[in-house]
């Protein structure tokens, strides 16, 4: 039996970071963290990161100086950022939540400087690396990819709320680390006798159009892609999911937490723990392409139960006891 944690939400507790560029301290190295989304959104990640940096020596004040940068939501503005950094000549610029299109643009901005990323795809495939084993390039990090995440969200949805025949999947076509989850999610749906509708979201207005269309083809359920702009959106995802009374599976435990019904994915946290301390020893001389891409195994299914009891479904007892976290 997993170990599980009981939470209850008390309130939102709110982390204060660095909103924008810092001043360098004279002799400290810089480095840039480029983020898709604003920094409250990615708290555990940022003090995950923070502690892999302390871990392999640096401490940021103390012997390193860090220059954030938000979009804030806004992808379309990390090419500018990225560019931005790389004329402060920053030492490493670490990707966070960028997905890979962020990663790209990094890349193509900084041509000759170490890039940290985490991503959700392969990265092989992606064209960021070389191989798993030597990147071969400025480019190193961690890859949560899994071609069975989809799969297994799926089907723990199906045992949550097996009254559900037809499932959506929302999913932004624009986002190349996420390509695969329709064929997955199609497999998977094909396995446990349900149908699937396919809903593309790029855009504010796609997402509404999206559950405009699942309510109107009278779907039950709902899985939710791995995206930087669904994950930048939350509350609004876990607030239209409870409104329309639909069962949602997401690939980040921030949406349980918000109110969701549930999260089947990576750490993240333990990823960026990763990204900390690979980015510690670019600092200390190690190059990119000789440093492995992790392949992170850390998996946690997080369980809210108490919008499982609101949305009427009799979670069973072997789920619950599954569920690494579950919030009553």
């Amino acid at each position: 039996m997993r170990r599980r944690g009981f939470i209850t939400l008390l309130g939102a507790t709110a982390v204060a970071w660095p909103l924008g560029a810092r001043a360098q301290q004279p002799g400290l190295p810089l480095i840039g963290l480029l983020s898709a989304e604003s920094a409250d959104r990615v708290a555990s990640q940022l003090t995950a990161f923070h502690k892999g940096l302390k871990d392999g020596g640096f401490v940021n004040g103390q012997n390193l100086t860090i220059d954030y940068r938000w979009a804030e939501g806004h992808a379309e503005r990390l090419r500018a950022m990225a560019a931005d950094l790389v004329r402060r000549r920053v030492a490493v610029i670490v990707t966070m939540a960028t997905g890979a299109n962020g990663i790209m643009a990094a890349r193509d901005a900084a041509t000759a400087i170490p890039i940290v990323f985490a991503t959700g795809g392969d990265p092989v495939r992606l064209g960021l690396v070389t191989s798993v084993a030597r990147p071969g390039g400025n480019l190193t990090g961690v890859s949560f990819f899994s071609s069975d995440l989809t799969t297994k969200a799926m089907g723990l949805l199906n045992q949550i709320a097996p009254k559900a025949r037809v499932v959506g999947l929302l999913f932004n076509p624009n986002v190349p680390d996420s390509a695969r989850e329709p064929a997955d999610a199609q497999e998977a749906a094909r396995a446990l006798g349900l149908e699937l509708l396919v809903l593309n979201a790029s855009t504010d207005p796609d997402i509404e159009a999206a559950f405009a269309t699942l309510l109107q083809r009278g779907a039950d359920a709902l899985v939710i892609g791995s995206d930087p702009l669904f994950g930048s959106r939350i509350d609004r995802l876990a607030a239209l999911t409870r409104r329309h009374r639909i069962p949602a599976a997401y690939f980040r435990r921030e949406f349980p937490d918000a109110g969701g019904l549930m999260s089947y994915g990576t750490s993240i946290v333990d990823a960026y723990h990763q990204v900390g301390i690979y980015t510690a020893r670019i600092l200390k001389g190690d190059k990119p392409k000789d440093l492995p891409i992790i392949l992170s195994t850390k998996f946690e299914f997080v369980l809210n139960l108490k919008t499982a009891k609101a949305l009427g479904l009799d979670v069973p007892n072997s789920i619950q006891l599954l569920a690494d976290a579950v919030i009553e």
